[in-house]
């Protein structure tokens, strides 16, 4: 089978999605795609509703079997393999989940015993400053947390945990200016830690300017794949993929 095209960066990517295409009842959903992330790499993957982006981080999940392709996380088939997979990624959904009568501390030691890790305090502190999150709102109840807390919390999680992949799902979806340039920032600190990054969003300006690929899905496809380093047309772009990105 033909291998995607890798990063230039590094031979072996973390995330690899070769040649996948998976049908959801009469509908296919993917059709032949691929693409690598490496260590230390940020791939943004934009596309409209049903393009197929929360598809693919279904499938590198280990939720959905692919009709053909292969995929691996940090060299693991994550359908196959599934917990050995999963014990290597950290995935932030679009809407944490998190139990509103525990505090911010009190979730995370919840969530990473269930991992079967058990940090201190001073652990959770420094993933927490890590994150953004501010030392008076730690001891409340989430309950009263806004979105962008809540994924502050859950960022500290996947600093705690140390995992080689981070799967995003809309991040900053829903977030103000301040909070998407904090989450920005921290996305540049694991990025430095080496950890490969695959987000799926419908922000085109967002993705541009934290991303070191992005890679334009429409139809089950990948259609186009630009590095913003290289110098992009973001309007060209937008006028071609930003309308039915935000559908």
């Amino acid at each position: 089978m033909k291998r995607a095209m890798t990063s230039p960066d590094s031979a072996q990517p973390l995330i690899l999605v070769d040649q996948v295409s998976l049908d959801r009842g009469n509908r296919r959903v993917l059709d032949q795609v691929s693409l690598t992330v490496a260590a230390g790499e940020i791939y943004a993957l934009l596309g409209g509703n049903g393009a197929g982006k929360s598809t693919t981080l279904s499938a590198l999940l280990g939720f959905l079997r692919p009709a053909s392709g292969a995929l691996e996380v940090a060299g693991i088939d994550p359908v196959s393999q599934h917990d050995q997979a999963c014990a290597r990624i950290a995935y932030l959904p679009e809407n944490v989940a998190l139990y509103d009568q525990l505090t911010a501390c009190e979730n995370i030691a919840y969530f990473m015993a269930l991992a079967g890790a058990e940090p201190d305090r001073a652990s959770m502190d420094r993933a927490l400053d890590a994150a953004g999150l501010q030392v008076e709102a730690r001891d409340r109840r989430v309950s009263g947390f806004s979105k962008g807390m809540r994924q502050k919390v859950a960022i500290a999680m996947a600093v705690l945990r140390d995992v080689p992949v981070l799967l995003l799902d809309e991040p900053t979806s829903g977030l103000d200016p301040r909070a998407t340039a904090d989450f920005n920032a921290l996305l540049a600190r694991l990025k430095a830690r080496g950890t490969a990054i695959l987000m799926v969003t419908h922000d085109l300006l967002g993705a541009a300017d934290c991303a070191d690929r992005i890679g334009f899905l429409a139809s089950g496809r990948i259609v186009e794949e630009v590095r913003p380093a290289d110098g992009i047309d973001v309007l060209a772009l937008h006028h071609r993929y930003g309308e039915a990105a935000a559908a």
